[in-house]
């Protein structure tokens, strides 16, 4: 009586991990099949807190601002693992709730605040609002018409539309290597970079965008910009000026810091 339900326990779990395999996959697949985003340096499957595993997608140095691709390219791959479980199960989970909510959070930003529709333009939508003394979070105040609030909701459901779109194209392209993918993270349940290199190696990439115009009146010049300058010679770690080492505290710090801070997640 009781290897019934024991049974059926185990079997949903191994489905959930199935499943889990394939949505991870879909999101590192959908990165590694763009052309403007950072390399896929872990897939766990793996649960964390709530999710039940997470990809993880990190820059190779420093960077202090986006690009409209760079952005359209995180808004593809976020969408990736809801769009995993469309081709092969034909059922999406709700594990694909939170990567919904970033990505719908970044095409409004990317509407209201970055200037990067051309049907809205190069303003800012909403003034920020809150009152954190009274224990109130930083909100956002609509300051605008509700027929322009139609147009920027317009707007960011084509923008998820497209990334929706690209996810489904990439992943269709690449079948076989998410199959691969789901597979080894079956067997392994954890992949660094290496391993997920070597199984990305012959990704079939999402062709170029067209280029973007903010606006018809405003065509794309054919003047590219300057060649960037030539390295300088290295600095002399070894020299001091005015009695001050060249490796300076605020430089060590930051090595430091670097060192000791965690990378998060991009998707769950």
């Amino acid at each position: 009586m009781i290897a019934g339900p024991q049974r059926r326990t185990r079997v949903m779990k191994d489905k959930e991990k199935l499943i889990t395999a394939y949505h991870e996959g879909g999101h590192a697949l959908a990165a590694a099949a763009m052309n403007h985003t950072d390399p896929v340096t872990k897939i766990t499957i793996l649960p964390r807190g709530r999710a039940l595993g997470y990809t993880m997608v990190l820059p190779l140095e420093d960077k202090y601002s986006v690009t409209r691709n760079e952005l359209l390219d995180q808004l593809t791959y976020a969408m990736g693992g809801r769009v995993a479980e469309e081709i092969v199960f034909h059922d999406p989970s709700t594990g694909a709730s939170n990567d919904i909510e970033k990505a719908t959070a970044t095409a409004r930003k990317m509407v209201t605040e970055y200037g990067m529709s051309a049907t809205i333009g190069a303003v800012k939508l909403g003034q920020s609002q809150g009152e954190v003394f009274l224990g109130r979070d930083m909100g956002h105040q609509r300051d605008y018409s509700e027929e322009l609030a139609e147009r920027v909701d317009t707007e960011v459901r084509a923008l998820i539309e497209q990334a929706h779109d690209e996810a489904w194209q990439v992943l269709n392209d690449n079948r076989d290597i998410l199959d691969r993918l789901a597979a080894e993270l079956l067997e392994n349940e954890t992949l660094d970079h290496r391993q997920i290199a070597e199984i990305f190696h012959d990704v079939r990439k999402l062709p170029e965008r067209p280029l973007w115009l903010s606006s018809d009146n405003r065509p794309v010049s054919d003047v590219p910009p300057i060649p960037f300058p030539t390295s300088r010679a290295p600095i002399d770690q070894g020299a001091v000026d005015g009695g001050v080492d060249s490796g300076t505290p605020v430089e060590e710090a930051k090595a430091s810091l670097t060192q000791n801070t965690k990378p998060r997640p991009a998707t769950a």
